[in-house]
């Protein structure tokens, strides 16, 4: 979910600047400054890429690390052995 909001949240960002370009045409957006809406369009933008580059959502995402002390327990001989469980080493 965090990745989907940061490109919501980039994709707002770039309507903003696209917006300071026509700023003069539209009457609401005329008392700004371009240049102020274009700022906020690029700290816009610059949140939407953090959330989606800093954000791990998903269940892919989660990994199991095994410890770096646990030891396999082997059960049967030659090729057949196999592994039935984990214990932890010293």
């Amino acid at each position: 979910m965090g990745k989907i909001l940061g490109y919501l949240i980039a994709l707002v960002g770039l309507v903003i600047l696209a917006l300071s370009f026509f700023a003069q045409k539209i009457p609401a957006l005329s008392l700004i400054s371009p240049t102020y809406i274009m700022i906020g369009g690029v700290i816009v933008i610059i949140i939407g890429i953090a959330l989606t580059l800093g954000g791990s959502s998903g269940s892919g995402s989660r990994k199991v690390r095994q410890s770096e002390e646990e030891v396999p327990i082997y059960e049967g001989e030659g090729k057949k052995k196999k592994i039935v469980g984990y214990k932890r080493g010293k």
